[in-house]
């Protein structure tokens, strides 16, 4: 099982993550991407779930058009692991 980190190594993490922060209502990290249109946003999707399923460690995500919210957790932990910072700097070098 993961381990959920600490708020502040959360918070270190964060400083590396552009676009990155710490939800407001739970220990998560969440990010909104936009891109030029839907087809960008949907390839950016599939891309980040196939790395995703590979990592049997799934987003919480939202797509309207070509925007992308992205909330990640680690559920079994109660909080942000390495496992949602790994994914979050997977996901920024996607686009």
């Amino acid at each position: 099982m993961a381990v959920k980190l600490a708020l502040s190594q959360v918070d270190e993490a964060l400083q590396e993550l552009e676009g990155w922060q710490r939800a407001n209502d739970r220990e998560a990290i969440n990010k909104t991407y936009k891109f030029k249109n839907f087809t960008e946003a949907f390839g950016f999707m599939t891309k980040c779930a196939a790395q995703a399923e590979i990592m049997d460690h799934h987003p919480e995500w939202f797509n309207v058009y070509n925007r992308v919210e992205v909330t990640l957790t680690t559920h079994d932990a109660g909080g942000v692991t390495e496992k949602d910072l790994f994914l979050a700097r997977f996901m920024n070098h996607s686009v």
